[in-house]
């Protein structure tokens, strides 16, 4: 913002001298975070079985992203997941996944029709990406000194 000169008002006869305030100096804007510094929030997978859709068409490669406190709180309204908890799972897959095979979009209809494999391993690997990237922990065994890793996932989607 430019704030513009200000004339003060000076006796007769006299003339005051106006002053200038420099407008402040924009902010330049932060250099981008090197690449291994950058939080990544999607991830690439792929299907063990596949999802068939009704053309026959098996769509296995698909990417999903970190989920947000949106997502884990909005299917906790929706009438499916009230009546059956177990839905949960299927509801939140289908706002995380952004992308699968060719379809040009994934949602709830299309997790409840994958298979129960497919299913598992989505909800293992949603576990994992919004987990910090894993859901193991690196240990040491107290008597032998031995390290080995434990796993830290919960046993419903959403949960640690």
């Amino acid at each position: 913002m430019r704030r513009s000169a200000v004339r003060a008002t000076a006796p007769a006869g006299e003339e005051r001298e106006t002053t200038q305030v420099p407008a402040a100096a924009p902010t330049p804007a932060p250099e981008p975070a090197p690449l291994a510094q950058r939080l990544q929030t999607e991830f690439p997978f792929e299907l063990p079985r596949g999802y068939v859709d009704e053309s026959g068409t098996v769509h296995r490669h698909g990417v999903m992203r970190l989920a947000t406190a949106r997502d884990e709180l909005v299917p906790l309204r929706d009438i499916r997941v009230q009546e059956n908890p177990a839905y949960l799972s299927v509801v939140l897959l289908g706002r995380v996944i952004t992308r699968l095979g060719t379809l040009a979009l994934v949602h709830d209809g299309i997790v409840e029709n994958m298979f129960a494999s497919d299913l598992a391993f989505l909800q293992d690997f949603y576990r994992q990406v919004n987990a910090e990237g894993h859901t193991r922990a690196s240990v040491q065994c107290p008597h032998c000194s031995e390290p080995f890793e434990v796993e830290l996932g919960g046993s419903r989607l959403g949960e640690s």
